[in-house]
């Protein structure tokens, strides 16, 4: 119920940052044409996301003779939810993520390397966090955010344009390219990455209630996380936000802009659901 309030509060932060940008760069009529812009995109990507993800990381079927399929099955009738798509991925390095438009239009896609190194119950708990990702609805939530975050950073775009062909005094030009052409993208991105770091920490406790305990999703993390640390997988940064882990490392002032928790917090929270 946190997550979700979170989630809801960083929504409504980015719908007012739009309303504040869209007001200053256009005016009503500005801020609306940005909005429609930013839906058409993201409409189209929330359609098709699982078809272009999967074909990115050339992702093969299994079916009901394949262990991975028998897992999933099991969890996504025990969750309540129609049975996804089941894929592997023909990478060494371990991660998995879920797609789809919807519940009853969805998948779940892990590694080969993921599967060669977790035991079952490790397993289990990755496929669980997937499945509470599909319950949760967070390709929606998701796209909600980017399409919101777009339309911003296009507004951006217009208030730079503006400010260095337009007219008017030069010190209100300065002015309008710090506010509107950096800092509002950057507060556009802060917000979003907090909406998807939020709906982690609600995966990792929707696993929970599937699988019934946190240990074998937390050894996973603690595998997945130490795998990446000596190699990090060749993954586009475009996907990075479905992985169970992010597939490649960010520290410093990037943190901020993850969007994922720091592994060890995750950890830290289930532990605390024991």
């Amino acid at each position: 119920m946190a997550n979700a309030f979170k989630t809801f509060v960083f929504l409504v932060l980015l719908s007012l940052l739009l309303i504040i940008v869209g007001g200053a760069v256009g005016g009503e009529g500005g801020a609306i044409l940005a909005f429609v812009i930013a839906l058409t995109f993201n409409l189209f990507a929330y359609w098709a996301s699982d078809k272009v993800v999967l074909r990115l990381y050339r992702a093969q079927p299994v079916g009901p003779e394949h262990p991975l399929y028998q897992i999933t099955a099991r969890l996504a009738q025990h969750a309540d939810l129609p049975m996804p798509r089941v894929y592997v991925i023909p990478k060494d390095a371990p991660n998995a993520f879920a797609t789809g438009r919807s519940p009853q239009n969805s998948a779940v896609a892990v590694t080969e390397g993921l599967l060669r190194s977790l035991d079952q119950s490790e397993l289990e708990g990755v496929i669980a966090h997937e499945l509470a990702h599909i319950r949760h609805w967070d390709i929606l939530i998701s796209s909600v955010a980017a399409t919101i975050a777009t339309a911003i950073m296009f507004l951006a775009r217009m208030a730079q344009f503006a400010a260095i062909f337009g007219g008017g005094d030069r010190r209100d030009n300065i002015v309008t390219i710090l506010v509107m052409a950096i800092v509002a993208p950057i507060a556009a991105l802060l917000i979003q990455s907090a909406i998807s770091r939020s709906r982690e920490y609600a995966a990792d406790r929707g696993a929970v209630e599937i699988v019934g305990s946190p240990n074998g999703l937390v050894r996973a993390l603690q595998k997945i996380e130490s795998a990446i640390a000596r190699k990090p997988m060749d993954a586009s940064p475009a996907t990075a936000h479905m992985f169970i882990v992010k597939p490649f490392s960010g520290r410093g002032v990037l943190s901020f802009f993850s969007t994922h928790p720091p592994t060890e917090k995750r950890i830290r929270a289930l532990m605390a659901l024991r």
